[in-house]
Parts: structure tokens; sequence; C-alpha cells
């Protein structure tokens, strides 16, 4: 079955490895341009990291899916691990994004909170029931990594243009 053999992901894989190299480098760009004003808001620095984070990991899976002769429980196995980090690490920054963002713009926080939640959510599902053969799969992934840029693009909007306003 497709959800199952990694052997046809190869296409979508790579697709993603160019795309949140892409999509990293814009946050670079980013941060470059406006750091003075990232680093006076204390809110701002996990918001990048976050959305560095949330890249990484649309990095990290598709390479690891493109890794020949892998056989998928393993890849199952790596899959789930890195989204089971990535729900902690995005809790976390969550949190601290949160008691450091000022009682106005908390408002806005609302909003982007959960897409990157479900980004680390859905990723941890690809990678179980990859693992079990079962449930999915790896059709998983996809909103994972639909979510996962969502998140570090609106990111990205409020490091290239909000923070300007």
């Amino acid at each position: 079955m497709d959800a199952y053999d990694t052997a046809n992901w190869v296409g979508l894989f790579g697709a993603e490895v160019a795309a949140s190299a892409a999509l990293t480098g814009l946050i670079f760009v980013a941060v470059s341009i406006n750091l003075q004003r990232i680093l006076a808001y204390p809110s701002l620095p996990r918001r990048v990291l976050k959305a560095l984070g949330l890249l990484g990991l649309v990095l990290f899976v598709s390479t690891l899916g493109l890794v020949p002769g892998q056989g998928s429980r393993l890849l199952g196995l790596e899959i789930l691990g890195a989204g089971l980090l990535a729900i902690i690490s995005v809790v976390v920054l969550y949190v601290g994004t949160w008691q450091t963002t000022d009682g106005q713009y908390r408002r806005g926080l609302l909003r982007v909170f959960p897409i990157g939640l479900l980004a680390a959510l859905t990723t941890t599902v690809a990678g179980a029931t990859l693992l079990a053969q079962a449930g999915g799969g790896l059709y998983w992934l996809v909103p994972a990594v639909v979510f996962a840029f969502l998140a570090a693009l609106a990111d990205a909007w409020v490091l290239l243009i909000e923070i300007v306003r």
C-alpha cells in the first residue's frame, strides 16, 4: 500500500527538502533585516526559533525519507521520535512566547498557536501509523508539512512585515 511504501514518496520528500530549505532562508533573511527590532520584543526570538524548528522538522523528516534502503518501520520510528520532540519544543516555545507577549498581541497568537502544534501532532501520528503499518502512515505527513509551512509563514510575516508597523 502506498501509505507504507517509502519508495513511492521520494518525489514528495525531495520537494519538501527544497521547500523547507528555501523557507528557512526566508526566516534568516527576516532575522538579519530586522534583528534589532526582533530583539526589542522578548517574545519574537522564540517565534524565530519555533519557525526554524518547524521548518527543521520538515527538513529532517523529509531527509530521513530519502535514505535509500531504509525500512518503513525504522522510518516510522524516526518520524515518531521527531514528532514527539517537536510537540515538546512547540509547547515549551508557545508557553514562553505567551508569557513574554504584551497583552494586546496575545489574541493574534491564539490563531497561530494551534497550527504549529497540529504540525507536530500530525507528524507524530505519521510516525506511529507508519510504525504500526496501519492508520494512514505517510499520508499524515501531508497535513503535517502544510501546517508547518503555514505556521512558519505566519511567523515570517510577523518578522518581516508586522514588526515594521
